[in-house]
């Protein structure tokens, strides 16, 4: 779905590759495959071994990454990131992989999800004497880590990674190793694999597959990975707990080619898509998916059903980033030129569009209208996600219940708002059941359709405990 346009962006994309010389250009391709999880902002940081060197900027990896850039990078490893801004907005000092310089060495850092006690965690370290350069959430790690006494780096990490709360998948380099690290619950996705000999992590199997290296296994929740001359190490900073993997990586935010978690993404839609279809009895005569993440639902909603699947929407890949248009009038035009109804396919029939979700409402009521002013005699709109009600605190751009539609209106209400003939929501049961998580619970967040939260949540000042209701949140914050 056009996330950019209707509010729900993405956390970020990182890679890693340790023991290969050609390991910028290798980072290059990675991060261009992952280019899907953020368009802010990109970069990444290099070692020889003796030194640290980083490149990063505000944009695009082909605009950053230019070739006399990429000429003037060497190195055996390297840690790269793609940005969408959460925690901490946006500007080239938010800008990841963040570089440290100290007289013990240097330290690079990437990660993607949010930190839910980064407020409370900066409090105490400035405080203690810290000055922070970035309003990132992802520097309190780095006060942490120095911060750790006389301890060896190892002992310090894991002592800093014991202190965070949230989502995160943690990419940490120094000039001679460097250490991957997933949050207990595991709630963002990182794999680890190998291209000859060297290694390679990155938040999606896509990034493995596209460099040409072979995936070995999924980083466990609560687990550390030491990557260095000596080889691989594997220790555990935390115990893990029930795994509580992000939904939306599986409704959206992933590519459909990835595989998360052991579960193919384009086939867990296309399993969404065949739940819906039990889940909504429409009489139609086309089934069309708004791209990229509502095709495979729709393919599996048709077959489902028996309705024909056709494609009545097309997106024009060249257009440039209108979502930082900013206002409400130039975002729908946005709309108009991304999307495009196929008027041969829609017009006089009885569509059903397929979607990941929605957050707003207003591309979904573009959308809808664009199809019946292509000649749509009727349109039914599915979503492959139940309701979005409540915030995300892990890393997803909802973090007010005020911007989310549906925790202000009813199915119905929103059906009449976005001007559906009927709109069909995805049971949370049948969302589970179309993932297909490997667990007897589902083993997922389920937070932003239940209000049911894996982690401690922190309002302004007091922690409040954990798998506490967004109510309960809101009055604890009172």
């Amino acid at each position: 779905m056009l996330a950019e346009l209707k509010g729900l962006n993405e956390e970020c994309g990182v890679f890693g590759i340790w023991g290969h010389q050609d390991a910028a250009n290798i980072t290059y391709y990675g991060l261009h495959s992952l280019q899907h999880r953020g368009q802010e902002g990109c970069g990444m940081v290099l070692t020889d071994g003796k030194n640290l060197t980083g490149v990063k900027g505000e944009g695009l990896v082909t605009e950053i990454f230019t070739s006399e850039k990429m000429q003037g990078l060497s190195g055996h490893a390297a840690i790269g990131h793609v940005r969408y801004a959460t925690a901490g907005g946006g500007g080239y000092e938010n800008v990841q992989p963040f570089l440290f310089n100290s007289q013990s060495g240097g330290l690079a850092l990437a990660h993607n999800g949010n930190l839910v006690n980064a407020a409370q965690l900066k409090d105490q370290l400035e405080a203690q004497g810290s000055i922070f350069q970035t309003t990132s959430d992802t520097e309190v790690l780095a006060h942490l880590i120095k911060r750790g006494g006389f301890a060896d780096l190892k002992t310090r990490v894991k002592n800093a990674l014991g202190m965070l709360k949230g989502a995160y998948a943690f990419l940490i380099m120094t000039e001679t190793e460097m250490m991957v690290a997933l949050d207990p619950h595991g709630l963002r996705p990182l794999s680890l694999g190998k291209i000859g000999d060297g290694v390679v992590v990155a938040s999606e199997t896509c990034a493995l597959d596209i460099v040409g290296a072979q995936f070995i296994r999924d980083i466990e929740p609560g687990e550390l990975v030491i990557i260095n001359e000596e080889g691989i190490h594997s220790e555990r900073f935390a115990h893990a707990t029930q795994r509580s993997m992000c939904s939306m990586e599986y409704v959206y935010f992933s590519r459909p080619d990835s595989n998360v978690d052991g579960i193919n993404v384009h086939t867990a839609r296309k399993n969404l898509g065949k739940q819906l279809a039990l889940e909504s009895v429409i009489h139609a005569d086309v089934v069309t998916g708004v791209p990229d993440s509502g095709v495979s639902v729709a393919i599996g909603y048709a077959e489902a059903s028996g309705i024909p699947y056709e494609m009545g929407l097309i997106k024009n890949r060249y257009v440039g980033r209108t979502f930082i248009q900013p206002s409400q009038s130039l975002r729908e035009q946005g709309v108009k030129m991304k999307l495009s109804p196929v008027r041969g396919v829609v017009e006089g029939k009885r569509v059903v569009m397929v979607d990941d979700s929605i957050v707003r409402g207003t591309t979904s009521k573009r959308i809808v209208a664009m199809l019946k002013e292509a000649g749509a005699k009727e349109v039914h709109v599915c979503i492959s996600s139940p309701p979005i009600k409540n915030p995300c605190f892990y890393g997803i751009d909802t973090s007010t219940q005020d911007e989310l539609i549906a925790s202000k209106l009813s199915v119905e209400e929103l059906r009449e708002l976005i001007g559906a003939d009927s709109l069909t929501f995805l049971s949370v049961e049948g969302m589970v059941k179309g993932i297909g998580r490997p667990y007897a619970d589902g083993g997922q967040c389920l937070a932003c359709f239940t209000g049911q939260y894996p982690t401690e949540i922190y309002p302004a000042t007091e922690p409040v405990s954990e798998n506490l209701t967004v109510e309960e949140v809101k009055l604890g914050a009172n």
